[in-house]
């Protein structure tokens, strides 16, 4: 009598799941289907995304503030260290100014890792990513990582969200 009570519980909860598992819906329309295009090309959206923070790094060192600039999208939100987030072109601009015009005054290079990892899922894409500071003479003044978020807008990828941080020791409050 157990023994049937046993199996009458595992195969009501077997019936409970499968009850409730849900299945994809019969296509019935193949053109609905096929009006959706194809899939995009994962292989071509991450080289296109990997190609990006080289031109911001050429442009960095360059200190070409409107190449920095342009290669964000509108509503982005850059997270640089040392100032509170800033959001649009305006102020991506403001902030790139006063920090480019510090880098070049301090003969400071950017100069990207080697060893990034990146992801594209459907139109957004993200880098991982090393850095090194070197100054005039080429010595190492800093280094630290990046996390750049990229999204697809009319065709073209744009970075929306930008942070990076210093692996060199906080500073402690005064």
């Amino acid at each position: 009598m157990i023994r049937f009570k046993k199996a009458s519980i595992v195969a009501l909860g077997i019936v409970a799941l499968v009850g409730c598992t849900k299945s994809a819906p019969p296509v019935s329309d193949t053109a609905s289907v096929a009006a959706t295009g194809p899939a995009p090309d994962a292989t071509a959206d991450e080289q296109a995304i990997r190609a990006i923070n080289p031109v911001w790094f050429k442009a960095y060192n360059a200190h070409d503030v409107d190449g920095v600039v342009a290669l964000y999208a509108d509503d982005a939100v850059l997270n640089m260290p040392g100032i509170p987030a800033v959001r649009g072109p305006a102020a991506i601009r403001a902030a790139y100014q006063k920090d480019i015009q510090g880098a070049a005054a301090a003969g400071y290079t950017d100069t990207q890792g080697t060893n990034g990892e990146f992801g594209v899922s459907g139109d957004l894409g993200w880098e991982w990513n090393t850095f090194t500071v070197t100054d005039k003479s080429g010595k190492n003044v800093d280094a630290g990582k990046y996390v750049t978020v990229y999204a697809r807008r009319n065709g073209k990828w744009q970075i929306i969200r930008d942070i990076w941080n210093s692996d060199l020791p906080s500073v402690p409050a005064k």
